[in-house]
């Protein structure tokens, strides 16, 4: 059975393992290997005892107690493999980072899932330094428990083994999942790890009109690294062909809020469950020649849109908004 870290004041464990390192020294003269190694076991022990010891917190007497710990006093800040262990005092970490994403719900991303997201959206490139966005790196992309989440992976676990493509995969999820943040390493996993499900996930919001949001797509008060499909409703063919960068500028001009009703994010009202997402309305008709123009668009929440459509407020109106 694997030893486990004892734990104790951090200076007397240091001095003990100095004290071992400079009796080393005369044993590094001899000629046997074994004895050598031998020899090094108990500053082994010592030094992983010093790393687990560190966290001095109630409720860290376990390794993935300490690793949680560490996590959550550097959120969103790309954390080695190396320090876990150190902090864990056990070589397995990778297990108890599975365990607290999967059985736990804490939104730890590694490396490689990020590394897909920031290659696929330009906006985030400086967001890490890509020599790290590595399988051994991770981040908790948000200091908040999501206790959905054990019942999302088993979910994820039976759609990832039906035969369909990636993107249906992918919109199957988000359709049993509406309403709900789920994280790129959710949707990295749907794939087989494959890098290119964030390319699926931008076809389906931008050539299927699924409003599926992220930080850098509508919703600037989300985490990087998670995503939300709004509604389970595809938006209007002619509305599927705004570029995102003309998307995007609409949104920031309008700040992220429905022009005619002042509605965004940030202030909804649970009351109000029907008020629910942000959507690009064409004041002149994109079926009468209107074009995908900033000066041609507004912001309009989904029920000040279907209003619109149903006659009750007009262009003008709508033109003096942003005007």
């Amino acid at each position: 059975m694997a030893r486990r870290s004892q734990r104790t004041d951090p200076e007397t464990l240091r001095e003990e393992l100095v004290n071992l390192l400079i009796k080393f020294k005369t044993k590094l003269l001899e000629d046997d290997l074994r004895d050598k190694v031998k020899d090094l076991i108990p500053a082994n022990h010592l030094l992983r005892d010093l790393g687990s010891s560190l966290i001095d917190e109630d409720g860290t007497n376990s390794a993935r107690d300490r690793i949680l710990a560490y996590f959550r006093k550097y959120p969103s800040t790309l954390i080695s493999g190396d320090e876990v262990m150190v902090v864990a005092g056990i070589s397995e970490y990778a297990r108890r980072i599975r365990e607290l994403r999967v059985e736990m719900g804490w939104p730890i991303q590694t490396g490689l899932a990020l590394k897909d997201i920031i290659e696929d959206d330009k906006g985030l490139e400086n967001l890490y330094p890509k020599q790290l966005l590595k399988k051994d790196f991770y981040v908790l992309t948000e200091n908040n428990q999501d206790r959905d989440a054990a019942y999302r992976w088993k979910l994820a676990n039976t759609i990832r083994k039906n035969n369909a493509g990636v993107k249906s995969k992918i919109i199957d999820y988000f359709l049993k999942n509406v309403g709900k943040e789920v994280t790129g390493e959710e949707l990295k996993y749907l794939a087989n790890d494959r890098s290119e499900w964030p390319r699926r996930v931008r076809e389906l919001r931008t050539e299927e009109g699924w409003p599926i949001a992220t930080k850098v797509s509508g919703r600037p008060d989300l985490n990087v690294g998670i995503y939300v499909l709004e509604e389970d409703r595809q938006a209007e063919v002619h509305d599927r062909k705004i570029p995102d960068p003309v998307r995007i500028g609409v949104l920031e001009r309008d700040d992220y809020s429905c022009c005619n009703c002042g509605w965004n994010h940030q202030n909804r009202n649970e009351a109000d469950r029907f008020r629910n997402l942000l959507e690009l309305h064409h004041i002149e008709h994109h079926a009468k020649g209107g074009k995908n123009l900033l000066e041609n668009l507004i912001t309009l929440c989904n029920i000040c849109h279907d209003e619109v459509h149903r006659g009750n407020i007009s262009s003008e109106k709508l033109l003096s908004l942003i005007t």
